[in-house]
């Protein structure tokens, strides 16, 4: 038996209402382009993957790509949507990971994180944080928290690149643009070096260097999806905001998210 869960692993009934509602809605209104997943096939145990983030749909095909190659996902997820009825009882049920921000308890889920990834699960973590702010929606600069569960785990920090879910619903809107099919281009990239930072003190200006690698690297793998060049410096909203302008404008969120 592999020291993680599988599909057929006893994930909860919530879990399993989560599969059986989305997953033909997604093989339905979605085409699919994944990339990568192969390499986890030799990779037994837990794993961190961090991915970036165009809309709040991209959770969903994400997941699916995930789900599709025996990885059940578990996100950290804002703890405001646990409070939702309903699917705030499918979410906790299926497993995911409140995030308390600006809390006493905001260190909860860093702990709950790494002890679900010690335990084997696949954790999903959104290192900007929310929807980027990007104006082309490249990955902005991105928070420390995915690198510090890979090293207080010990276990390996995938990249995994997402384009297409902003086809449809675009950043901040809600709505569902799902005629003609968009492709959901979902590729896993290989781990991220942190040899360099580990038995070591981990300063923040070392995590802040290890998080730069990993963004960057989600830059590039989005790049290649997308067939342009990356900007050398990330978008950072504190940066703009220092400027005056913190809502930039989404000049074309959906160029790149069909096939």
């Amino acid at each position: 038996m592999p020291g993680h869960p599988t599909r057929s692993s006893k994930l909860g009934p919530g879990y399993r209402i989560a599969v059986v509602l989305l997953k033909p809605f997604l093989v339905l209104f979605t085409k699919r382009d994944w990339r990568g997943f192969d390499q986890l096939k030799s990779i037994d145990g837990g794993i961190v993957i961090a991915t970036n983030h165009t809309s709040w749909f991209d959770p969903l095909p994400v997941a699916h790509a995930l789900y599709a190659n025996d990885r059940p996902p578990r996100f950290l997820g804002k703890e405001e949507v646990f409070r939702v009825p309903i699917l705030g009882w499918v979410i906790s049920n299926a497993g995911q990971i409140r995030v308390y921000r600006e809390s006493s308890e905001a260190m909860a889920a860093f702990r709950d994180a790494v002890k679900a990834v010690e335990h084997g699960e696949c954790v999903v973590v959104y290192p900007e944080g929310t929807i980027t702010k990007d104006p082309q929606l490249w990955p902005m600069e991105g928070k420390t928290g995915a690198v510090r569960i890979a090293l207080a785990s010990g276990r390996p920090l995938f990249p995994m690149v997402q384009w297409g879910p902003q086809a449809v619903m675009r950043p901040y809107k809600k709505e569902l643009r799902l005629i003609p099919r968009k492709t959901m281009h979902i590729w896993l990239g290989e781990p991220i070096d942190l040899t360099p930072y580990r038995d070591i003190e981990w300063t923040p200006e070392l995590l802040h260097e290890a998080t730069e690698k990993l963004m960057h690297e989600l830059a590039r793998m989005q790049g290649q999806i997308r067939g342009e060049i990356p900007p050398a410096i990330l978008y950072s909203p504190s940066r703009v905001a220092g400027n005056g302008d913190s809502k930039p404008i989404v000049s074309n969120p959906t160029d790149g998210g069909e096939s």
